[in-house]
């Protein structure tokens, strides 16, 4: 218990280095996306971790027909999925932007809404490609999804006939605005990451109270075993002596 006591706190200074490492980033001026991203990095690489959570503005044009949803995603307490649509910058490549947070509609399906037509200029945040961990859905590994498990880039670059960023732009605020149709879900940007330090110092603080619980506890059921015993033993004593004595009586008689 000490252990893992010890271990929560350690998971609880990588949370903080993390959280001061966003934080950090988060906070430096906004660069242009074609910039901050390292020309010819690939997905994965050192070089596109070190600009993740750097804010960023891209202007290009949506590829409206190659928008994909990632399901399973909640916001707020509520289900739905995320609405990601590349948007393809002057020089030709493509970011993909994660527009943002869409509820089911009132067929409980979730229908992505179009695009922004036009010129469209998107603030946001890089994010890396996810990865799938030791379980999870896996995504087909040929045709063309309108459906993933998770944003990951290097599946969206096979499907699409132009060079996609190794790093996918969360939206905070683009010009022009999303719109939403009357009576569909709004599709709610996700803003920035918020980093958290975790429960891991509550868990700390349970592990060393449950130590303290077994050291004191067991401290108090030695402490009681060994009364016990010494009443018993002198109960067995005190037995005896009265045997002695009933056989001194006796003997005395005869």
């Amino acid at each position: 218990m000490v252990l893992l006591g010890l271990w929560q706190l350690r998971r609880l200074d990588e949370k903080r280095e993390i959280k001061a490492t966003v934080e950090a980033r988060q906070s430096q001026p906004a660069g242009d996306i074609e910039r901050v991203v390292p020309a010819g990095a690939s997905v994965g690489d050192d070089a596109v971790g070190a600009v993740e959570h750097r804010s960023v503005t891209a202007t290009g044009t949506y590829a409206d027909d190659d928008t994909f949803v990632v399901e399973n995603r909640t916001f707020n307490g509520a289900s739905g999925a995320w609405v990601l649509t590349p948007l393809v910058l002057d020089d030709g490549r493509a970011v993909v932007v994660n527009r943002g947070f869409l509820g089911f509609d009132r067929d409980g399906a979730i229908v992505p809404p179009s695009a922004p037509e036009g010129a469209v200029s998107v603030d946001g945040v890089l994010l890396t490609s996810e990865r799938r961990g030791r379980f999870g859905p896996t995504d087909p590994s040929s045709g063309r999804l309108a459906v993933l498990a998770r944003v990951d880039l290097e599946r969206v670059a096979d499907q699409v006939d132009y060079e996609v960023l190794p790093a996918y732009l969360q939206r905070v605020t683009s010009d022009p605005d999303e719109v939403t149709a009357e009576g569909a879900p709004e599709l709610v940007p996700l803003g920035l990451p918020e980093p958290s330090e975790g429960p891991h110092l509550s868990y700390a603080v349970q592990w060393f109270t449950f130590t303290t619980i077994a050291v004191v506890g067991y401290a108090l059921l030695l402490r009681r075993v060994a009364r016990d015993e010494a009443r018993e033993l002198a109960g067995r004593e005190a037995d005896a002596a009265v045997d002695r004595e009933l056989e001194a009586m006796l003997d005395a008689e005869a």
